[in-house]
């Protein structure tokens, strides 16, 4: 355990100590995981009360900036909402990165055929906000695996379909049903919307519907479930799994349900849903990870009224995701080149993914990972193991990060 940082927080407010403390993140001097100084002494040293340092604390631990840690108070968050100073971490020189979850560049498609071919007209103000052959491509894939395409829109990458979907029907405060382990930029996410984060525990099928049911039956506002490649255990729902979860949630009808299927065609597994016959719900496919992470576009469909919201709110932000995008997506959608290299790409995945599992189990170490690109491997001790790979050229991420 880190010992607080030395950083002199400055104000006189609650609003003045938490600006400081934004600003020291901005800067640099204060970084994730870095514990905030105790209240009390905090306190004495402002020569103010201790429950203003509380409530400053508090609006900070609302907004994600900090969380609240028991036996280390409050630390900086993995993702805090604040514009940092320092960049990523890099990985040495000659180092293997097994950290960062990208896909391999070899087997992502050129976009410069797509690029050439598509049509260069201004588009204007007062537009269709959506290219009508791109949803029609949209809708045939998500009813290829049973979901309802009826109502369909596109957005800027998964993790803003999740965002629109969960604001479309809930307000700070709200309660949210997430996996854990799970992906951390997703409880960052939704802790600097003010969500409640409820665990659910895994196992390799996914969501456990027993977990599941005691979440729900002590009441949340919301479920996000990762139907294949999750992340970060790879695990992948079967169609026994799918059908436990759905009947548990068919207990809480009006608790919405969002499906994160944020590797779509690169996580090489088949995918059940959970959402027939739900009231609310919403189902998001990336293409980011399979056509490439600066193509960031996303479909989501859902029932009428939350894809209504989203398209609405939509409108008021952004107005609309890019022509251009949308339209390199359609062409790289519909060669048939770019499908063949999409099957090869799930294909080498899955091997790498394997055999890598085959080694470990070899040497005694029993991995996790039957979707995507993620291995969850169990280790007594984190740290130690992370940093001995490290020093043996391999380059990994300690799951605490992935634990609520």
């Amino acid at each position: 355990m880190s010992e607080p940082v030395q950083y002199t927080i400055g104000g006189r407010s609650a609003s003045a100590i938490a600006t400081s403390v934004e600003a020291a993140i901005r800067l640099g001097d204060l970084r994730a995981g870095d514990r905030l100084p105790s209240v009390r002494p905090l306190a004495r040293s402002l020569g103010i009360s201790p429950t203003t340092v509380s409530a400053a604390y508090r609006e900070l631990a609302r907004r994600g900036v900090v969380l609240s840690r028991e036996r280390q108070g409050a630390v900086v968050s993995a993702g805090p909402p604040v514009a940092a100073a320092q960049g990523s971490a890099r990985i040495p020189l000659g180092v293997r990165d097994l950290a960062s979850g990208n896909p391999d560049p070899a087997l992502l498609p050129d976009t410069s055929a797509a690029l050439r071919s598509i049509p260069t007209d201004p588009v204007l103000y007062g537009a269709e906000p959506m290219v009508p052959e791109l949803i029609a491509l949209a809708r045939e894939d998500v009813e290829r695996v049973g979901v309802d395409g009826e109502h369909i829109c596109v957005v800027n990458g998964a993790l803003d379909g999740v965002e629109r979907a969960l604001a479309a029907h809930l307000r700070p405060g709200d309660r949210v049903a997430v996996e854990d382990p799970g992906y951390t930029n997703a409880f960052d996410l939704l802790r600097a919307l003010g969500l409640a984060i409820v665990p659910v525990a895994v196992d390799d099928s996914g969501m456990r519907p027993d977990a599941l049911a005691r979440v729900l039956a002590a009441g949340v506002e919301a479920v996000v479930i990762t139907p294949r490649g999750q992340n970060p255990t790879g695990a992948a729902l079967d169609d026994a799994r799918a059908s436990g979860l759905a009947e548990v949630l068919d207990g809480a009808p009006d608790t919405l349900l969002v499906e994160d299927d944020h590797l779509g065609r690169a996580a090489g597994a088949d995918e059940p849903t959970t959402l027939s016959g739900r009231r609310r719900w919403a189902f998001v496919r990336s293409v980011a990870k399979s056509l490439g992470p600066d193509l960031r576009l996303a479909f989501l469909a859902g029932d009428a009224e939350t894809v209504s919201r989203v398209e609405g709110r939509l409108r008021l932000g952004p107005g609309w995701v890019s022509h251009l995008l949308q339209r390199v997506v359609l062409e790289l959608l519909r060669d048939q080149a770019t499908a063949e290299l999409l099957e090869s790409a799930a294909e080498a995945y899955r091997e790498r993914r394997e055999a890598l599992i085959d080694a470990l189990a070899a040497v005694g170490v029993h991995a996790h990972g039957r979707s995507g690109f993620n291995v969850w491997v169990p280790v007594p001790d984190e740290t130690a193991a992370t940093q001995a790979l490290l020093e043996a050229g391999w380059a990994v991420t300690p799951g605490l990060r992935y634990r609520i």
